[in-house]
């Protein structure tokens, strides 16, 4: 395998591969791009140096970075042209488990024998696309999250199969890039989106009840939990929250809508051997003890994120969301 990522070809160069590849191109990564045919891949091209320009004028991304994007991004006539002498080829074509097999069935057999493949599927188990391939052992998810460019996560999927030493570079890829990893384990959705699809369908089931209209929803996720989340993750969030307190909220939520929003084990365990998370004992990610200095980052980050909404305005939806 190789030890080392220095060259990358995407295959799928829309939206979201895209949007990989510049990212990569911009952190100085050699990528080449292929699309559905020539001509695709060259709009494509175009597409994303223009969108890159625009960035910078825009400040939305370092300055001199649409000078690396033009200088490391290029174009493939065919995949197989793509793929020949990269150190990894990540898949990107649309969400459909029969065309990501096709696909990736062609980038083995084009690409060299230690290079790693992998895809952005961002919901079908790795395992099941590993079933298509020769050599399942160099295979894994990397999976960005629109829009690649400002979005910072990224999950490492490794399936059973996948050999361990494949991961360390792929790891070293993504901080390069300016990402942030996690290594996840091979669920359907993985973590992003069992939680992501999971949160809009109680969402719609909110809305079909009557309990509030879609707007109001939004309007509640984004000014309360969801102002929270670009900060702190669940964990982090229960524990500085009371975890006391959401088991007694977890009794009233199973009394009305039964056994799927009972108390968790996890939970039950940690409260019952008085670990209360920051106002006792510790919780899920914190440690007992003083938490003056993650009460004091709490509650600038919030400030500064209310301060930054109000320069930013409202988001222009089209409809009038509330506050």
């Amino acid at each position: 395998m190789t030890h080392e990522i220095n060259r990358v070809a995407l295959v799928g160069a829309g939206y979201m591969g895209g949007g990989i590849a510049s990212v990569l191109a911009a952190s100085g990564l050699d990528v080449v791009i292929a699309d559905a045919d020539a001509d695709a891949t060259r709009r494509h091209h175009e597409r994303l140096l223009a969108e890159w320009a625009e960035f910078e004028r825009g400040g939305l991304v370092d300055a001199g970075t649409t000078d690396q994007v033009t200088a490391h991004l290029t174009m493939a006539e065919t995949v197989e042209e793509a793929v020949a002498s990269v150190d990894l080829v990540e898949e990107a074509v649309p969400e459909d488990p029969d065309l990501k097999e096709q696909v990736l069935r062609r980038i083995e057999s084009a690409a060299r024998p230690d290079a790693v493949l992998a895809t952005n599927t961002s919901t079908i188990p790795i395992g099941r696309l590993a079933e298509s391939l020769h050599d399942p052992t160099r295979f894994l998810g990397v999976h960005f999250s629109n829009p690649a460019p400002f979005i910072p996560g990224v999950e490492v999927i490794a399936h059973a199969g996948t050999d361990e030493s494949v991961i360390p570079p792929v790891e070293a890829m993504v901080a390069r890039s300016g990402k942030l990893s996690a290594r996840v384990n091979d669920r359907a959705g993985f973590v992003l989106n069992r939680l992501q699809f999971v949160l809009l369908k109680e969402a719609i089931d909110l809305v079909e009840e009557g309990v509030a209209t879609a707007e109001a929803v939004d309007v509640i996720v984004r000014t309360t939990f969801g102002y929270r989340l670009g900060f702190f993750g669940p964990f982090a969030i229960a524990d500085m929250a009371g975890l006391d307190t959401y088991r007694g909220g977890f009794a009233t939520l199973e009394e009305h809508y039964g056994e799927r929003l009972r108390s968790p084990q996890m939970l039950n365990a940690l409260v019952d051997a008085g670990k209360y998370g920051v106002k006792q004992g510790g919780g899920f990610v914190t440690e007992a003890g003083d938490q003056t200095a993650l009460v004091t980052y709490r509650n600038t980050a919030y400030a500064r994120l209310a301060q930054l909404l109000r320069e930013l305005g409202p988001a222009p939806l089209g409809k009038t969301e509330g506050p």
